[in-house]
């Protein structure tokens, strides 16, 4: 399925032709919003744009995917326990009769928890297997998962218990949420879980290619960022190591070497035992979107995201993007909310938002930083060429945002 839109560019020079494949700036814009910003940018400086959002199944990965499908997806809103027990509304994506897209940080994502209320111990991806189970009701036959953005380092405890499952404590009593009710975790019967999940095929689109345990996994390398501090951090991978070993005890091949089991908190490795395929998520949805396509007869490529670092490269939407630019044979740029990494391996340049003009605030303005960095950009591959008519000085567009 084609996702970009090119606006007749492909009558055009195709050495003005700009592909402007962004991700979202989380908490800022969305892959589209951003896609669009960067466009305006590329048409100042007088070159073509084709705007192709793409995602990785992080946040905004579901409406990037609804969008690519051009009037046939559609949405569907429930309510379900929120990574804190509380409940929220979250959508539920479907892209055909019997095919559903769930984004785990709609139920169970950082961006539902208040900076302040984080809980790295007890919060739960709970509300994320309710959204399979009412698409298992409806008669999904196929199911699709983007797991990034998570509050939760639960294992994936949280939505297979949401499914049916039972995990269980010595008392054969219900374990309680969060990575810290695994420490008393004795018993994984997959038995009871939703009877479609054996007929449904379940995709996962992973936004990061972590094992569940060690120094890149769910604890080690992410917990820190939903609010653990150090000792809750090592208590959390004691809960991981804990919970891998009791599946592998219950007669389950050990599956948390998988690349992408350490996703959204080890919930790569709860939909494992579940059955489903953990894929690389930037690759799926890059396919979905047509890259490829749009990249055809490109003369550049610009992509970023909210923040570049090293990080970027494990499985990041940004990296995908270089990847296939790289192989087409297109320069491929990236601008970033903030760069910590220029990762020159990926980027023939990188340039942050705040760069652009220091004076403003990159989250207050991000969508006329966006449109500045992509003009200097641009002129400054391809070269001086005309540009929009009715266009200014590009130091105007924070008046214009």
């Amino acid at each position: 399925m084609g996702g970009f839109r090119d606006g007749g560019a492909a009558a055009l020079n195709p050495t003005s032709l700009v592909v402007c494949a962004p991700n979202a700036f989380k908490g800022t814009l969305t892959a589209r919003s951003a896609a669009t910003a960067i466009a305006r940018g590329v048409r100042d400086a007088g070159a073509h744009p084709i705007e192709v959002p793409v995602a990785d199944g992080g946040d905004g990965t579901l409406g990037v995917l609804i969008a690519a499908r051009r009037g046939v997806g559609s949405v569907t809103r429930h309510r379900v326990t929120g990574p804190l027990g509380h409940p929220v509304i979250a959508r539920l994506g479907w892209l055909g009769p019997k095919e559903a897209m769930v984004e785990l940080a709609e139920a169970s994502g950082l961006r539902r928890v208040h900076p302040e209320a984080l809980d790295a111990l007890h919060a739960t991806s709970r509300g994320t297997g309710e959204l399979i189970r009412i698409a298992l009701d409806a008669g999904a036959d196929r199911i699709l998962i983007g797991v990034g953005g998570s509050a939760c380092t639960d294992g994936g405890a949280g939505l297979l218990q949401a499914l049916g499952a039972r995990l269980t404590d010595t008392n054969g009593v219900e374990i309680s949420p969060g990575g810290a009710g695994l420490e008393d975790l004795a018993r994984i019967d997959l038995a009871y879980a939703h009877p479609a999940l054996a007929r449904c095929s379940i995709d996962v689109a992973c936004d990061i290619r972590s094992p569940l345990l060690g120094p890149d996994g769910a604890a080690m390398m992410f917990a820190a960022q939903k609010g653990a501090s150090a000792r809750d951090v090592r208590r959390l991978e004691a809960a991981l190591s804990h919970l891998a070993v009791i599946a592998a005890g219950h007669g389950t091949r050990d599956r948390s070497t998988i690349p992408g089991a350490g996703a959204a908190g080890g919930c790569g490795f709860g939909l494992a035992l579940a059955g489903a395929r953990l894929l690389d998520g930037a690759h799926l949805v890059c396919d979905a979107v047509g890259l490829d396509a749009a990249l055809s007869g490109a003369a550049l490529v610009i992509t970023g995201e909210g923040r570049l670092d090293s990080q970027t490269a494990t499985g990041k939407a940004p990296a995908e993007v270089a990847v296939r630019a790289r192989h087409a044979g297109i320069p491929c740029i990236a601008i970033g909310g903030t760069v910590v990494d220029p990762l020159p391996a990926l980027f023939a340049r990188t340039l942050s938002l705040g760069a652009i003009d220091p004076e403003v605030d990159p989250r207050l303005h991000a969508r006329a930083l966006l449109r500045r960095a992509a003009h200097r950009l641009t002129h400054d591959i391809l070269g001086p060429r005309t540009p929009a008519v009715g266009v200014s000085d590009p130091d105007l567009y924070i008046a214009q945002p």
